[in-house]
């Protein structure tokens, strides 16, 4: 695949660069083989000292030198520089849409009927090759275009297909996750100085144990609850901990966090 599939990136932010970045080092697309265009000088810089891939201000240049096309670009923009692009993009063409929320039967209105369409969620952990991802293709997507797909973004992480109606709660979970997760770290770092570490150590204990806690969940397929009570003993520290964290309704503010996300990704959407 690395030999013969030319990518362009739309958009040559930090989550393109991320993408092409991965996709290079696993040898699935060759530096000589992508393409970005941005009108930021400083961004196209970035994505190519990041990647090794040449860039372009000019996104119908991407386009024609592209066979898999990637929408690397924020949702309110996506009009615009679909209606740019819309007559090259021709049968030939795999369009991979990351902007969040905006709907394959959006992006079907804006390029045209017929064309191979496939709608990924990323997050931002794609830039340390641990991202969690899931996608949907339309009707004109073929088996091998969802094959690509799969294997683009199960580098380095994990991606799942799922019905389109899904991405909107995924991305509440795991493309909004993220943010909800440094606010634990940093809680816990919080706490970490207050019962006495240095700033220092109380953040990286609380990263790498929330690091190691992910790994035990992937790696032992044990439910969450069944892993919390393995670290529960009877009138330890840890159930006085999770105590305080019910009275607080932790649990409760991470669901409603992840729902709100989801709620606020329908209304993107929508909007576009």
């Amino acid at each position: 695949m690395a030999d013969t599939t030319r990518f362009g990136f739309i958009g040559a932010g930090k989550m393109a660069t991320a993408l092409a970045r991965g996709w290079v080092a696993a040898g699935l697309a060759r530096p000589g083989a992508c393409i970005a265009s941005d009108p930021m000088t400083g961004i196209r810089d970035q994505f190519a000292a990041a990647s090794g891939a040449r860039v372009v201000a000019d996104n119908l240049q991407v386009v024609g030198e592209s066979d898999t096309v990637v929408l690397a670009v924020k949702p309110q923009s996506l009009p615009e520089v679909l209606a740019e692009i819309r007559p090259a993009i021709g049968a030939g063409h795999l369009v991979i849409s990351i902007a969040a929320g905006v709907t394959l039967g959006r992006l079907e209105s804006l390029l045209g009927p017929g064309r191979r369409l496939v709608r990924v969620m990323p997050n931002t952990a794609c830039q340390v090759q641990a991202g969690a991802a899931a996608y949907a293709g339309n009707n004109a997507a073929t088996p091998a275009d969802l094959a690509l797909t799969d294997r683009l973004f199960n580098t380095g992480g994990i991606a799942f297909s799922v019905p389109e109606k899904l991405l909107d709660a995924v991305t509440g979970l795991s493309g909004s996750g993220p943010a909800f997760v440094f606010a634990v770290i940093e809680a816990m770092s919080d706490g970490g100085v207050l019962a006495g570490l240095p700033r220092d150590i109380a953040t990286r204990l609380a990263a790498q144990t929330v690091l190691g806690a992910a790994r035990m969940a992937l790696e032992t397929g044990l439910h969450p609850g069944e892993l919390k009570d393995l670290v529960t003993s009877p009138g330890g520290t840890t159930i006085a901990g999770m105590h305080a964290l019910e009275r607080a309704g932790v649990r409760a503010g991470l669901i409603d966090a992840v729902a709100a996300a989801a709620r606020r990704s329908e209304e993107l959407g929508a909007g576009t």
